[in-house]
């Protein structure tokens, strides 16, 4: 599960994919568990529910380069383009709603792009959250 972001710019609504894999950090009692791991250049976390192994990242590279961070990932932990959920922004859905959304184009998201073209793949799962329009 990898939240989208500017690592630098956390907090704001842009970076709101960072947040929400915070949150499920959180939730699954491993926020105190965050290691920088810098063969992904991430913040990543572990975290086992319901029989599920999950990594949770959260990339250190502004969001145009995110897919970098993903790709690495990825090979560390020997998973598919369709083992991997990004939570990212969306400009064009209102403030708090979200939709999960299987594959297809990045929709004009550059960290989105940056996946698809890091992973040669756009088979990941997206959760998007509502930001909407400045």
């Amino acid at each position: 599960v990898a939240g989208l972001g500017n690592y630098g710019l956390r907090g704001t609504r842009h970076s709101v994919g960072m947040a929400v894999v915070d949150r499920l950090a959180r939730q699954l009692a491993v926020a105190e568990g965050w290691q920088v791991d810098r063969r992904c250049c991430a913040d990543v976390a572990l975290a086992t529910t319901r029989g599920l192994e999950l990594v949770l990242l959260k990339p250190r590279r502004l969001m145009n380069l995110n897919g970098l961070s993903v790709t690495s990932a990825a090979e560390i932990y020997n998973l598919r383009p369709e083992d991997i959920y990004l939570v990212h922004d969306d400009l064009d859905k209102a403030l708090g709603k979200v939709a999960i959304k299987l594959g297809g184009s990045a929709r004009g998201h550059n960290g989105v792009r940056s996946c698809i073209s890091a992973l040669h793949s756009n088979e990941m799962t997206r959760l998007r959250v509502g930001i909407g329009r400045p």
